[in-house]
């Protein structure tokens, strides 16, 4: 049977393993005890753990039970000879990676060398040995078999740590089922809380029309009846008043009813803009004289027409009004403006009233809520005139912006409305347009990252016999200006490598920049203004643009100098 012994350091020589850690075992193979002893002493200040075997058996037996980091294993011995056993090494899986070092008391004929190292040996030993070279050679299978040890624990803890992530990513991934269905179970029962909070708004709704019917039909006959009696007059009044507010009240309900169903439709028509102030107006009026408030009104002379329902625009500026009242002060001014900017129609409505903070002026268009109260208590509303008026304006094909610079700084509200071309509406009999006059010849820089708009820009310029050029980016919109020196520039805001107001700023900068005519493109709403003025444009044309407004723009120009 093979025997086993631990070295004990009896040389200067440091061991080749750290202390405390496991000594690495080396299989030593002779069939005589004293070369087994001499063996064993040189590697003594190796700090490893050795196995003697006199036998191929007793060697076999032993790899067997465990592995080794090397095998010095003699050449002849009787039976089965050194060759023979390493044959065998090398034939099992297990053993196949085993450096063997053959030992040998004579030199050995080529053909014998070469046979040793087809059966797997990596060395050769001649008695007697050298204690130096044998521990030199032994270290470095010690060394590779450290470290082979080592990557096997780094592995064997790296498939630990692959099991415990997928076990926790099986309990995240279970976790986040149980989640996603917590989540369609919540939205489902919001979904039928919705459901059920219109339909109980719409019942509302309807079921306070009948005693309002009965009340103001009660508060005009209190009214006719009562005319010489100033004090029942009063009472009167103040029944019209109150009805007036809860009518208007169950109306925003219905309407917000009907549109979260989807239920609501417009009655369009060709409705001139000045119309619809006046209807609003006229629905405000109480609210502003109790109020001893101003609404001073700024509308352009030439009629504007849109397309959309009269009464539901009128409703829409008559909320901007009345929310403008209730949170300004008594005595105070509002400012009603209607501009025309392009295809588009602005209508403005600003107080100098309680203002919205920054942080609340995302939300002042949700449903139900409300900021600031107002100046005078009982006088607020539900929370559904401004949603209802920009749903209202959205479903014209426009939009609806709130500005405010803070609170008890004042607001203004915007409505962006398309204005209907000016050709509809006109009598049947006019067929035939009259051709529009010839503009005169301009120098025109085009500013546009679009392909397709660029180039429809340029072919519908030419043909009013303007000279064009073209550039797709602020940088080169730069360079191309100041070889072509154009009258006009027609500006694109949102330019890459330099945004469109730096490339106006820049024009203005130069000579011959000064008295270039820039009319800004943009999809943006007019909250740009306050940027185009800094930046030096003197227009600006919503996309998409109107031919017509872009010609009238030309046609103002004064007749280029040759």
């Amino acid at each position: 049977m093979p025997t086993t012994s631990m070295s004990t350091p009896g040389s200067t020589t440091p061991p080749l393993l750290p202390g405390g850690e496991d000594a690495v075992p080396l299989l030593l193979v002779d069939d005589q005890p004293a070369n087994l002893d001499a063996l064993e002493a040189s590697l003594a200040s190796t700090g490893c753990r050795f196995v003697l075997a006199r036998s191929a058996d007793e060697a076999l037996l032993a790899l067997l039970d465990q592995d080794f980091a090397a095998i010095v294993l003699d050449v002849m011995m009787p039976g089965m000879s050194g060759f023979d056993l390493a044959t065998m090494i090398k034939r099992r899986e297990r053993t196949r990676q085993v450096p063997i070092l053959f030992l040998t008391a004579r030199m050995l004929d080529a053909q014998d060398e070469k046979r040793g190292y087809r059966v797997g040996a990596v060395d050769y030993l001649t008695k007697p040995l050298d204690p130096e070279i044998l521990r030199s050679k032994i270290a470095v299978f010690v060394d590779l078999y450290r470290k082979r040890r080592a990557l096997s624990r780094m592995n064997l803890e790296l498939q630990r740590q692959i099991g415990e992530r997928q076990r926790m990513s099986e309990t995240l991934r279970r976790n986040n089922e149980d989640l996603e269905q917590r989540v369609t179970d919540r939205t489902a029962a919001l979904a039928e809380t919705a459901r059920r909070k219109d339909e109980f708004l719409a019942m509302l709704a309807h079921e306070l029309r009948n005693p309002l019917s009965a009340l103001r039909s009660a508060s005009e006959a209190l009214r006719l009846k009562t005319a010489d009696d100033a004090d029942l007059q009063a009472v009167a009044g103040v029944f019209e008043r109150q009805l007036g507010q809860l009518t208007r009240l169950t109306n925003d309900l219905l309407d917000v009813s009907r549109i979260t169903r989807d239920r609501l439709s417009l009655q369009r028509s060709r409705v001139a803009v000045g119309d619809i102030i006046e209807s609003a107006m006229e629905t405000v009026r109480p609210l502003v004289e109790k109020r001893g408030q101003t609404v001073k009104v700024s509308v352009p002379a030439a009629p504007i027409h849109v397309d959309g329902d009269p009464a539901r625009l009128a409703q829409v500026v008559a909320n901007l009004l009345d929310n403008a009242a209730r949170y300004s002060s008594e005595r105070s001014t509002i400012n009603l403006t209607v501009e025309l900017s392009g295809p588009q129609v602005l209508i403005k409505v600003a107080d100098n009233g309680a203002g919205i903070e920054r942080d609340f002026l995302p939300r002042v268009f949700e449903l139900f809520v409300q900021g600031h109260k107002p100046p005078h208590p009982g006088e607020g509303g539900l929370g559904i005139g401004l949603p209802l008026a920009r749903r209202l304006t959205e479903m014209h094909g426009g939009s609806l912006t709130a500005y405010s610079a803070g609170p008890g700084r004042g607001s203004e509200f915007v409505v962006q409305l398309p204005v209907l071309a000016s050709q509809r509406g006109a009598p049947a009999g006019n067929t035939r347009p009259e051709p529009a006059a010839r503009l005169p010849a301009h120098r025109v820089l085009i500013v546009e990252d679009n392909e397709d708009t660029a180039s429809m820009m340029t072919v519908m310029l030419a043909e009013w016999g303007q000279e064009t050029r073209l550039a797709r980016d602020g940088t080169t919109a730069l360079e191309i200006a100041g070889q072509f020196r154009p009258d006009v520039v027609l500006l694109d805001i949102g330019l890459p490598r330099l945004h469109g107001y730096e490339v106006a700023k820049r024009l203005r900068q130069e000579t011959w920049g000064r008295e270039i005519t820039v009319i800004a493109m943009t999809g943006w709403g007019v909250e740009r203004d306050r940027q185009s003025e800094a930046a030096g444009i003197n227009h600006r044309l919503l996309k998409p643009i109107d031919p017509a407004a872009l010609r009238a723009l030309l046609a103002a120009l004064a007749t280029p100098t040759p």
